[in-house]
């Protein structure tokens, strides 16, 4: 099943997080994509589906996180690039520039994602989420430099607007000796 939409709730305890993935499962017919713990302590469950089932098992979910919810999203039509570069399934590439988006949470940064791959001709190279980096997500795209900008400064508008943004940047003409290593 390629999902539709999707839906993620983030909590700062990894007990509660468990409590809440299993009545988002129980609410809604949704195919869970993540449910893990995250460090530094934290949990999140991310799910997929058709809309309506989502939407309901995202609801039910901020219900019951309560008091322990970071952070959560749901978005009802996600670009296909995302789980590709969740997944690190994405190819290298040659293109002109490369934007980083580092985010303070997991789910901001799929947004970011989202966001950035909806607004200009890009390719989603890498989705980093919480593991390793302190609980934060990093998303590494390229493109041509005046899409990456474009992308970029979408990216970014929701994770600033909650006060979630670490660092957006964008870099044209990487050296080639770093690309290979990173796109």
């Amino acid at each position: 099943m390629n999902p539709v939409a999707v839906a993620a709730i983030e909590t700062s305890s990894i007990a509660q997080g468990l409590v809440t993935a299993d009545a988002m499962v129980k609410e809604a017919e949704v195919e869970v994509l993540e449910a893990s713990v995250l460090s530094p302590g934290r949990y999140w469950i991310v799910v997929g589906g058709s809309v309506a089932p989502v939407r309901a098992a995202h609801r039910r979910g901020v219900e019951v996180a309560a008091d322990t919810l970071l952070d959560q999203l749901l978005i009802p039509q996600l670009h296909d690039g995302v789980l590709p570069a969740l997944r690190g399934v994405v190819g290298p590439s040659e293109d002109d520039a490369v934007g980083v988006l580092e985010t303070l949470t997991a789910a901001s940064a799929i947004v970011a994602a989202d966001r950035a791959a909806k607004a200009a001709r890009i390719v989603l190279r890498d989705l980093r989420l919480a593991n390793g980096i302190g609980g934060k997500g990093v998303v590494v795209l390229s493109g041509s430099l005046p899409d990456v900008q474009a992308a970029v400064d979408e990216g970014r508008a929701d994770a600033r607007a909650r006060g979630l943004l670490a660092r957006a940047v964008v870099i044209p003409r990487m050296d080639a000796r770093l690309r290979a290593r990173i796109v």
